[in-house]
């Protein structure tokens, strides 16, 4: 049996951490020994009023630590009784030899945005969606400005955008290699679960997802099978990668013939803690996705180390990942907009929101950890030349339902932007573009640089738009 260290207090009152133990009696000492740990360590009540109200904002979860400890494969999840302080007790952990990393759970959000009003040739209405919804052929073009060419001659079905990334033509590329709509790749999307099946008559399939398109998912939240929606987020997002197209409903998505893997980690408030974000991550790679979509962000400066060793699995199994740049927020000061965790974590392509317009968004922040840019919809920086402001578009789930869907016109950020990204590695790695001998980690960077090298500049520095706008098409074409 495979043996951890142990939970020891000697004579002098001093913790350490000593000789070793098996699992099933570390996981008992670390129950009973919590409280005296805390005693030794001089963690007394005072902080306690400080930490709490850090953890009623969400900034990391009440009364909460994940610790790993010296020769675990993993970090853990431990408890804290009330009164004791989160950071302190994490400071004090991390002093004690044979601790590797001692944090406090922090939390992530979704990084979508409040919308900013839309141009006016967009009222704003949300258009209702049902199985009998049926769009006119080619109808999606009109919504979707965020699939188009930003180039060529404009048609009475296909115009051109600014900022569109040219799916159109990456789908004709995928058609001639008989791989249509990346089928064969699976995408795991991490959010805050995806309307992906009817369960009695409260949780409905969105209309425009087909039963076979799905494969086995979980729920970190509610901890069962059934990773269902709950604020409509996470369908907007898995729309974005793979809807159904050709079947009258609805709009179409990019990856639209991939398989989708619903791995909810964020609850109806669309806040999630690092440790089920790192179950989920497992998840998606003991379950054999390609690609791992994650639209949320934790806040500036966080350090998950939970998540980051779940990310090196996940690269060490071949596995492209992709995370949201993050959202300008005016509440917090400008030191605390910064572009975070996972899109810096290891081998995750960071991801910024462009406009309609072709502009960067005024929510998108900027930093080093941003490799390329993506459609997201929304109000561009100032200096842009268009005013094209308009949202991005999907089916999900009417606002405050869990069983009525519609076409809102409230989703721009980032979020929506790392779900382009992911349709767009899902149709790379099908395209065979991609050398097939490649090892798993030689093909994630083989994809990183091929989504780079294809994307087309917006004029702005690296730190704002990396790469650049990515671009479908060129990116899927082969020699």
């Amino acid at each position: 049996m495979k043996e951890y260290p142990a939970w020891n207090f000697g004579t002098a009152g001093v913790f350490e951490v000593g000789p070793a133990m098996n699992s099933m009696r570390i996981k008992l000492a670390l129950g009973a020994a919590m409280a005296v740990l805390l005693a030794l360590l001089g963690v007394g009540a005072g902080p306690a009023a400080a930490a709490s109200a850090i953890g009623q904002h969400h900034a990391f979860a009440p009364r909460q630590l994940v610790v790993k400890f010296e020769g675990e494969a993993h970090g853990r999840t431990i408890g804290l009784p009330r009164g004791a302080g989160v950071r302190e007790t994490a400071r004090a952990l991390r002093a004690k030899p044979n601790v590797e990393y001692a944090v406090p759970n922090y939390a992530a959000h979704a990084s979508a945005v409040e919308p900013e009003p839309f141009d006016p040739d967009d009222d704003g209405t949300i258009e209702a969606v049902t199985g009998s919804s049926v769009t006119s052929p080619g109808g999606w073009a009109t919504r979707q400005w965020d699939f188009l060419d930003y180039s060529g001659t404009p048609t009475s079905r296909l115009p051109i955008s600014p900022g569109g990334i040219n799916a159109v033509g990456a789908w004709a590329n995928l058609e001639s290699e008989g791989r249509p709509g990346a089928q064969g790749i699976v995408v795991a999307v991490l959010d805050s679960g995806i309307a992906y099946r009817d369960y009695g008559s409260q949780y409905l399939r969105s209309p425009d997802f087909s039963p076979e398109e799905f494969v086995p998912g979980a729920d970190f939240v509610d901890h069962d099978r059934l990773p269902l929606d709950e604020n409509g987020h996470g369908t907007f997002v898995a729309a974005t990668i793979a809807e159904q197209t050709n079947n009258g409903i609805g709009l179409t998505g990019l990856a639209y013939g991939a398989k989708l893997m619903p791995v909810r980690v964020l609850g109806r408030n669309n806040i999630g803690f690092a440790n089920r974000i790192a179950k989920g991550i497992h998840f998606a790679v003991a379950h054999h996705a390609n690609v791992i979509n994650m639209s949320f962000n934790f806040e500036c400066g966080a350090k998950v180390p939970q998540v980051d060793e779940a990310l090196r699995e996940a690269y060490a199994a071949g596995i492209v990942t992709v995370g949201s740049g993050g959202n300008y927020s005016s509440t917090v000061s400008s030191a605390d907009n910064c572009v975070s965790e996972p899109a810096t974590g290891p081998r995750v392509i960071g991801v910024g929101g462009t406009t309609e317009g072709g502009c960067m968004g005024s929510y998108s922040l900027a930093g080093k950890g941003i490799d390329v840019v993506a459609p997201g919809g929304g109000k561009p920086v100032v200096g842009c030349p268009s005013v094209l402001s308009r949202p991005i578009y999907q089916v999900t789930l009417k606002e405050g339902t869990t069983n009525q869907f519609a076409i809102p016109s409230k989703y721009e950020g980032t979020s929506m932007a790392a779900a382009h990204v992911s349709g767009v590695v899902a149709m790379i790695l099908a395209s065979g573009v991609i050398p097939a001998d490649l090892n798993p980690k030689a093909k994630v960077r083989a994809v990183i640089k091929r989504l780079k090298v294809t994307s087309r500049s917006l004029g702005y520095p690296r730190t704002q738009e990396g790469a650049g706008l990515i671009d479908a098409a060129r990116a899927t074409a082969l020699p």
